[in-house]
């Protein structure tokens, strides 16, 4: 077992950075020390809120620190690939928010620097780590649904665009609330799946309500002429098992969510032993002897920190005890493999296949 105190650099200091800040601190075996972010501006007001940390508008003197030993990336999704593959070749473990890279041959890539270098990669996919989700996968590895051929799952926003460049911008993000949200929901619902191949694709890319006069966005106003996304998508996902799944996201949808919150996220899973419901965890089953229509709720435990800071606490006790990643790149490109064949089969009008 490792017992060193791990030297962390974040490189992106944007909004999802100060979530990670939580992290680090968390950690017994981990210290944030440094960060990095191409706007030297934010460098006075991070700092501020987290404390004196050395800062630096390159990224690579972090990567080639040798007294660095992991990589927290938080930048926009199309940089994840270049700055992991570099970090990984420098000998540091990597961190990487979601999605990995936008695009399956960049996860190759970030998959084989990692094996070249013997370091963690992990994607930094938050909601595998709360107290529900835990529950639910710990119900469906135990059999109580048995086998799993369907699920429905959405991610949906009402007029909830992040409209910051690093999200609206293919040339930034690789794409709107598909690469944005909608990975938030499939990582999860892959993963209570079981993480069967993905073997076929239909799927629909729209950019319509973001391009109507006066399109709007609660988090910063009109939809600006540099936004070039798509605002919606939906797909529906056969596996190599048999098993389906139908996926809905979209930033701007006319869709009634929750009140007080920004997002509707919820999950459907149909098994030969029961059906589940997440966030709820609430289980339906039947009794075929008994005729009898049975509902049971789990019980559920107050989380004991907030699953941002809980994918990181994680992260790095995998690294101390030689564990591997608790979210292995391998299931990050099956997520990306899904996502482009969706943009995909808008392109082509038909069905695309996974190889």
């Amino acid at each position: 077992m490792m017992t060193k105190t791990l030297k962390v650099g974040l490189i992106g200091l944007g909004g999802i950075s100060n979530l990670h800040v939580g992290g680090w601190e968390a950690s017994e075996h981990a210290e944030l020390v440094a960060g990095s972010d191409v706007n030297s501006d934010v460098f006075a007001s991070w700092v501020s809120r987290h404390g004196p940390l050395r800062m630096t508008d390159n990224p690579q003197e972090l990567i080639e620190d040798p007294d660095i030993d992991i990589i927290d990336i938080c930048t926009p999704n199309n940089y994840h690939a270049g700055l992991a593959i570099a970090a990984l070749k420098a000998g540091k473990h990597v961190l990487c928010e979601k999605p990995l890279a936008s695009k399956p041959e960049d996860i190759l890539r970030m998959i084989e620097a990692r094996d070249q270098s013997g370091k963690m990669l992990m994607t930094a996919q938050h909601h595998r780590f709360s107290g529900d989700s835990k529950a639910l996968k710990a119900e469906i590895d135990a059999g109580n649904l048995g086998s799993i051929y369907h699920a429905r799952s959405w991610m949906l926003r009402r007029a909830a665009a992040p409209l910051r460049p690093g999200f609206i911008m293919m040339a930034h993000s690789g794409g709107g609330p598909t690469i944005d949200i909608g990975v938030h929901i499939l990582d999860l619902t892959l993963w209570f799946l079981g993480n069967p191949r993905p073997v076929a694709v239909s799927g629909t890319v729209r950019d319509d309500l973001s391009k109507l006069p006066g399109s709007f966005s609660i988090w910063g106003g009109d939809i600006p002429p540099e936004y070039d996304v798509e605002e919606f998508a939906a797909a529906f996902v056969r596996f190599e098992n048999g098993a389906t799944l139908i996926l809905e996201t979209s930033w701007l949808l006319h869709h009634d969510v929750p009140d007080n919150q920004s997002t509707d996220m919820q999950m459907w899973l149909y098994g030969s032993g029961g059906g589940a419901h997440w966030p709820s965890c609430k289980i339906s089953e039947s009794n075929y002897q008994t005729k009898q229509l049975i509902n049971r709720q789990l019980l559920l435990t107050q989380d004991e920190r907030r699953p941002h800071h809980q994918e990181i606490v994680e992260f790095v006790q995998a690294i101390v005890d030689g564990n591997p990643s608790p979210v292995p790149a391998e299931q990050s490109l099956q997520v990306a493999q899904i996502l482009e064949a969706t943009y995909e089969s808008q392109r082509t009008g038909g069905e695309v296949r996974i190889n």
